[in-house]
């Protein structure tokens, strides 16, 4: 198989704003990698070549493709800067190179599927001395064989920005509509075991054998999967409302979700982005390892961290650190240590418990764990119906330097990636959101050469609509919290246009935002901005999927 037959959907894909055309166009695609017996190709839609759940990244900076552009055309990399400067899209500064090159050889596009796909899974596994040069040779040699549209396409799936407008939720209508003629059960079916398994090729092949290999995906430890979500609420009374009465209630903590999976002796941690922290947590795997029974199974956890002289608990812009940490982590643990509060179980001794009643869940918490102080606990919990205890327990959280309490139906399933009501969220009234920055100011004076005003941005389907500009909330020096100068650096590998002091970016970096209200305005492109915004925040446990959507600004707004 050609890789033009990729980008001639590629293209059809980008030519339609109608998500009916869009499914059929790809229920007819993914028909024809069936019959090809490919069906790992289907990562390539999403301009990825491992599953959802494996969070390896080429490593593609745009600087790195301005090279191998360079050194793929024989042109200067200047040229390339003043090229990328005038279109601010690598994909197309790459297919104008292309065209002149094929226009003087007369060459014709030979290039193949299976080699695009196992190079770009070659640049994953490149490190150490060398690493740049091997890379941009990979892709050297898929650009020397390319047309202008496939260099195109090939340097977005490089920078994560293919821009063709394929979400979850549309891939799961096409292979409901390509084998099952859009039976709605089925879709049903086919979403839920894309939430399990975080794998659109295990799905398209389950959904190629029909409804009961569907019923046969499974979760699995060792395998990412995605964390239950919560509603907002107002008040213990909405709480009760959304949950039932008896209800669950728990702490709500300042920390960030830890998935624990252990599969006899091996154990790893996966954040809610699906991210594997096993090696920035040794201490928490010790701890898992001392005090929880049994060989098999997946917890749902917070990790909050605590100052170790007093024990008081620190808010989450500390310990996220240790997120983002790979080096000194012995150091950490004594700096920055953290207690493991467990509050779900998924999987247990070679079952799924996803469909078992929460507080049948909890039970099996309590027999495998054993509390050590500052360690590792169950969640605290009650239970009541009661709104005077219940308010007791929100205030007594409040007190101890917990951020609210969590409201939990108890005889509720596990519902992975959805917020279905299951579960509810209860803080004191703060206006905050999380966004994604898409955009960025170089700032003057004492701030000069690092970004210092940020864009930030809602999630509108597949679109990114920009909210307001952010100045404030960050530290100048490196403290407790991110600074400018640690922003500018996880920022600028991400820049894919510059003008002047302003720079767009790749919509990757989550931060939490509070604000005074929103309102309309026709300054940003979802028609709203936030009054008085500041970054709280800096999550590097959350992806673009988890931030504020446009219904949700909507809400919010006055």
């Amino acid at each position: 198989m050609h890789y033009s037959e990729f980008v001639e959907l590629y293209e059809a894909l980008s030519a339609t704003t109608k998500r009916l055309e869009k499914m059929e166009i790809l229920s007819q695609f993914l028909k024809k990698l069936a019959e090809k017996g490919e069906i790992e190709w289907i990562y390539l839609l999403r301009g990825r070549v491992f599953a959802e759940h494996d969070p390896r990244e080429f490593g593609f900076s745009t600087q790195l493709a301005i090279k191998a552009i360079g050194f793929s055309f024989g042109i200067s990399t200047d040229k390339v800067v003043e090229r990328f400067r005038k279109t601010g899209d690598l994909g197309n500064v790459a297919s104008a190179f292309a065209e002149k090159r094929t226009q003087r050889s007369l060459l014709s596009s030979t290039l193949d599927v299976k080699k695009v796909f196992d190079n770009l899974r070659k640049l994953v596994e490149i490190e150490g001395k060398g690493a740049v040069e091997k890379k941009v040779g990979l892709v050297a040699e898929l650009l020397s064989a390319a047309t202008g549209r496939e260099a195109r396409y090939l340097i977005r799936t490089l920078l994560g920005d293919l821009r063709v407008g394929v979400a979850d939720a549309l891939l799961v209508d096409a292979l409901a509509h390509a084998y099952f003629a859009d039976d709605k059960e089925m879709r049903t079916r086919i979403e839920e075991s894309y939430d399990v398994a975080n794998d659109f090729a295990l799905v398209f092949e389950k959904a190629m054998g029909g409804k009961k290999d569907i019923g046969e995906v499974a979760i699995a430890p060792g395998r990412a999967i995605k964390a239950m979500l919560a509603v907002k609420v107002a008040s213990i009374e909405e709480g009760f409302e959304v949950c039932g009465t008896p209800a669950a209630l728990e702490y709500k903590y300042d920390g960030f979700r830890l998935l624990i999976h252990k599969k006899g002796k091996e154990i790893n941690l996966f954040t809610r982005k699906l991210e594997n922290v096993t090696k920035q947590f040794p201490d928490v795997v010790a701890a898992v390892r001392r005090n929880v029974k049994g060989e098999s199974w997946i917890l749902d956890s917070e990790a909050v961290g605590f100052e170790p002289s007093t024990g008081n608990y620190l808010p989450f812009e500390a310990i996220s650190q240790r997120i983002k940490r790979k080096y000194d982590i012995e150091k950490l643990i004594e700096n920055l240590p953290v207690e493991v509060n467990v509050f779900d179980v998924l999987y247990y001794e070679g079952k799924s418990v996803l469909q078992m009643p929460f507080a049948e869940r909890r039970k099996i918490i309590e027999k495998i764990i054993t509390p050590e102080k500052r360690v590792i606990r169950p969640a605290v919990q009650i239970i009541t119906g009661d709104k005077k205890e219940a308010e007791r327990f929100y205030q007594e959280a409040l007190k101890v330097g917990e951020e609210g309490i969590m409201i939990k139906k108890i005889d509720a399933p596990y519902k992975q990636g959805r917020k279905v009501g299951y579960m509810a969220k209860l803080k004191p009234v703060v206006n905050d959101l999380d966004l994604v920055i898409v955009g960025a100011e170089y700032g003057t004076g004492k701030r000069g050469g690092w970004l210092t005003s940020y864009i930030v941005a809602c999630r509108d389907g597949d679109a990114f609509l920009e909210v307001g500009m952010v100045s404030s909330g960050l530290k100048e020096k490196e403290e407790l919290g991110t600074s400018y100068d640690e922003m500018t650096s996880i920022l600028k590998p991400i820049i894919v246009e510059e003008e002047g002091r302003s720079v767009k970016v790749k919509p990757r970096v989550v931060v939490s935002v509070t604000y005074q209200n929103i309102q309309r305005s026709p300054s940003y492109s979802s028609g709203y901005a936030l009054r008085f915004p500041r970054i709280t925040h800096y999550r590097p446990d959350r992806g673009v999927k988890d931030i504020a959507t446009l219904d949700d600004i909507k809400k919010e707004a006055h």
